[in-house]
């Protein structure tokens, strides 16, 4: 009796102490209402447009089978004493059809910070070719921001992750 409890303790112990896969760290994230922008685009003298490829799924062996992706889409402001303006965030899936658009008013990007758009993995509307068109405002000899973005993704001992850099539409 004593032999077989002590097996279910060590039983017990060996699966409760497992490493877990991932750690939650609870990272604020900007609330776009709290954001909004309003006349100061109106000072803003450059605008531009920005492509940035993401893939919410790539395939795995063949055709037909899938490897989901977790996506974060990175809006960093690189200037250190200017202020950007984001006035477009549009989601797109692989045959171009517009997914979801992420504002619905112009929003301010501080210095040196990066706001982040997440793409749940079991999220799968965009597909291998999904992309964001990304339309932003600054000041005049203001560096563009940068757009990145990560995939993520890990089932077992299995883990699968890379990046994109955006591409700024010089002609549309």
């Amino acid at each position: 009796m004593m032999r077989r409890i002590g097996s279910i303790l060590v039983l017990f112990l060996l699966f409760s102490c497992q490493e877990r896969n991932s750690v939650s760290v609870n990272t604020p994230h900007a609330d776009w209402n709290d954001r909004k922008a309003g006349e100061k685009v109106m000072d803003a003298a450059v605008q531009g447009k920005t492509y940035l490829p993401v893939y919410s799924h790539i395939y795995h062996i063949q055709q037909d089978r899938i490897f989901n992706l977790t996506v974060t889409a990175s809006i960093r402001n690189i200037s250190s004493r200017d202020t950007v303006y984001l006035l477009k965030a549009d989601y797109y899936n692989t045959t171009g059809m517009k997914v979801r658009e992420y504002l619905e008013f112009p929003v301010y990007i501080c210095p040196m910070e990066t706001l982040e758009i997440i793409i749940g993995e079991t999220d799968e509307t965009g597909g291998s070719g999904a992309n964001f068109i990304f339309d932003w405002a600054m000041g005049e000899g203001v560096d563009p921001p940068l757009f990145e973005a990560v995939m993520i993704s890990t089932h077992g001992q299995q883990g699968l992750s890379f990046t994109t850099r955006g591409v700024e539409i010089t002609h549309e």
